[in-house]
């Protein structure tokens, strides 16, 4: 049996409850920062013009809107217990019709693996879900997650769709989706890296009976494992292993040339990059043809080139036109280094390589891009409607050419709407900028959160801390691998000539002059009053992955939640004592009220939200909130005497942001069911606008920063 639930995104489902939170109109969107995760595959459609997804590990999936010339979020409504959705393991678009698309989505660890079967016959505006976690489980964020596409609908019919699965097999179905069977046929199960079966190809040349008859499956393995590639001549009711394989590489995607020609790329791996824990370097690879009528294999692999390749194109008007793509290489590629666009125009016998021959970047006007390359480019693909023109995906989002014939190849830093990064941390500066830290690319400095902003340098890449001291907000303080500190609001920023551990959180006394470190797996915390020149050990926090946070008034005061115990010191934070005891299990982003002593509020999750007015000492819940994984504060209401407060938490029942402007007393649901962007993830904030009264930000797990504000 599956679970069948229909999820109506394109409006706001109203709760029935009677007695539910009031809520406000909101308009919701994303902070500008442009790309910055790995879009794992972009898919053109093949029957309308214009038509693109996209689908990505850890940010939910896109749709290209033409005539907004930017991608759509399709999956902003998945909720929390949801949110493993935002991790799309494969896409397909019916070859007929392109408004209808399917995922199968989930992340190994996320929400116990729950995994599902996304379906839409309306572009992604609206999507029917069937659970198959009981079947087989799906890692949008594994190994191999660039394979593909795992998910196909026969081209004979639109209703038959097959699904290669991780750990499971392959499976059919012949409902569009809603139900799925085994398909005994294919005797392989899993493989030794847990990547499975890394494609499903039906061959629209072998359509009879309203059916493909031919399909094609690859399998992430090495051939001393067992066969890397299968056939079946009889729609999928059983399938003969594929001889002359490169028995050392490992298949990573393939396309039809409609000529009777099967192209393949392979790598020494499951990629997109090489593995540390199993002999899988992702350093080798070859193209390969595959003769689907008399079984014949040629190497077609660009001369001189020994790299992993992944991507593989054909043009649709043309069989002989081919574009592929290497992974994970690291070649000069103009600012930077990264991997190798490919183009032949006699089936493989020859290639150009497209970045040797002239390579140029047009960001689109965003910045951070510089510096940065083209890279784990999955897929490259032309488009169907305009073959001069293809896209390619990369580790940093998509990039696209509008003429790849072109002497001096020009490509387009293409991410309008697309955000997929993984915020850390977030100070919205009052009469200051918004300040944020993400995972991969530092974090950025906004003075305007609709338009692309400049990324903190030096970098440092991953950035997990960020502090502002409340009364001297001109110092800051943000730490990685590196730690940096600023006197100039974030404009400019100098190395801390020491540190003791990398990456954890920071803190910053109120006045901006001692400075805390408590770094990542570190059970000593450490404490600088020279702007990180020297350090000494904390007395009194014993624990790994504590998180400071520093009074906004009195300098010598700061505060930590230790699962279950509020810490504080009073001593400059040269010591901690233990204070209240409050429920185990919260999160350890502690907030204390702007321009107030001693108001400190724990996000305690399932044990809710709890407030002290006296420095941590004792400790209150507030009734109507039953669950609270976030808290923050923002520019007061007009007329309030207390900050406006944002939640993510429940309130009579539902999930959700809200926010309040009588100190907790009643509370006004500021998001809906179209935007709960699966939760506030793994960076577990929410922060109200601290210049404008009204505006909200909130952490995702992989869907950038989102905001909202009232709507007019």
């Amino acid at each position: 049996m599956t679970l069948l639930k229909t999820l109506l995104v394109a409006a706001a489902l109203a709760h029935c409850a009677s007695h539910a939170a009031p809520s406000a109109n909101y308009a919701w969107d994303s902070v500008a920062i442009g790309g910055g995760g790995f879009v794992s595959a972009v898919i053109p459609s093949t029957a309308e013009a214009g038509v693109v997804y996209a689908r990505t590990d850890v940010g939910g999936a896109y749709r290209w809107d033409k005539a907004a010339a930017r991608w759509m979020p399709l999956l902003d409504w998945v909720a929390e217990d949801e949110g493993g959705h935002l991790g799309v393991e494969s896409l397909a678009v019916d070859p007929k019709n392109a408004a209808k698309v399917y995922m199968v989505a989930g992340i190994g660890y996320a929400n116990k693996g729950r995994s599902v079967v996304l379906r839409s016959s309306d572009y992604g505006k609206t999507f029917a879900v069937t659970e198959v976690t009981a079947q087989f489980k799906a890692h949008g964020n594994g190994m191999g997650r660039q394979n593909g596409e795992r998910l196909a609908v026969d081209p004979g019919s639109g209703n038959v769709l097959y699904a290669g699965t991780r750990w499971n097999g392959l499976f059919k179905s012949t409902d569009s989706g809603a139900s799925w069977t085994r398909m005994a046929g294919l005797n392989v199960t899993t493989t030794p890296n847990g990547a499975g079966i890394s494609f499903v190809m039906p061959d629209p040349a072998s359509v009879s009976g309203g059916v493909a008859r031919r399909l094609y499956v690859g399998v992430s393995r090495y051939g001393s494992v067992g066969p890397s590639l299968y056939r079946s001549d009889d729609a999928g009711a059983s399938f003969t292993a594929v001889g002359g394989a490169p028995a050392t590489l490992m298949p990573q995607r393939a396309a039809l040339d409609g000529a009777g020609n099967l192209y393949l790329t392979y790598a020494n791996g499951a990629g997109p990059h090489g593995h540390p824990s199993r002999p899988e370097p992702m350093d080798k690879g070859q193209i390969w043809k595959y003769n689907t009528g008399n079984g014949a294999w040629t190497d077609v692999t660009p001369s001189g080139y020994s790299a992993s390749f992944s991507g593989i194109s054909v043009d649709p008007n043309n069989p002989q036109r081919l574009a592929a793509s290497t992974i994970s290489t690291y070649l000069p590629q103009g600012d930077a280094k990264g991997d190798r666009l490919f183009l032949s125009t006699n089936g493989g016998a020859s290639w150009t390589d497209v970045v040797a021959r002239g390579f140029a970047k047009n960001t689109a006007g965003i910045s951070w891009i510089n510096g940065h390359a083209i890279h784990w480019a999955s897929t490259i693909v032309f488009d169907p409607f305009d073959t001069k023109a293809a896209w390619v995906t990369s580790g940093n989002g998509i990039f696209k050419t509008a003429d790849i014939n072109a002497a001096t190849t020009t490509w387009t830093f293409n991410v309008a709407g697309l955000e997929e990064t993984v915020p850390l941390g977030l100070v919205s500066v009052p009469g200051g900028p918004l300040v944020s830290v993400i995972g991969d690319y530092d974090g950025f400095r906004h003075d305007d959160v609709t338009r692309y902003a400049s990324i903190h340098k030096p970098g440092i890449g991953t950035t997990t801390g960020l502090a502002v001291a409340a009364a001297n907000t001109a110092a800051m303080v943000r730490v990685g691998k590196e730690m940096y500190y600023s006197t100039t609001g974030g404009a400019s920023w100098t190395k801390t000539a020491s540190l003791n551990g990398g990456k954890g959180q920071v803190a910053l006394s109120a006045d901006g002059a001692t400075l805390l470190h408590s770094p990542e797996g570190s059970t000593t915390s450490y404490r600088s009053i020279d702007s990180g020149a020297t350090w000494t050990a904390i007395r009194g926090l014993a624990a790994a992955n504590l998180r400071p946070v520093a009074d906004p008034v009195d300098s010598g005061k700061f505060y930590v939640y230790d699962n279950g115990v509020m810490r504080v010191s009073t001593d400059g934070g040269a010591s901690f004592g233990a204070r209240a005891s409050l429920a185990a299990g919260g999160s350890n982003v502690v907030r204390v009220a702007p321009d107030r002593e001693g108001d400190v509020w724990v996000a305690l999750n399932n044990g809710g939200l709890a407030r002290s007015t006296d420095s941590g000492a004792s400790f209150a819940t507030l009734a109507s909130v039953s669950h609270c994984g976030a808290v923050g504060f923002g520019k007061a209401a007009a007329g309030a005497a207390y900050p406006a407060i944002y939640i993510w938490g429940t309130v009579d029942g539902v999930r959700g942001v809200y926010r309040s402007i009588d100190t907790g007393a009643s509370w006004v649901r500021v998001n809906d069911d179209r935007h709960q962007y699966g939760g506030p993830g793994n960076g577990q904030f929410v922060a109200g606008d601290m210049n404008t009264y009204g505006v909200v930000y909130m952490s995702t797990a992989g869907r950038g920063i989102v905001y909202g504000k009232p709507a007019p």
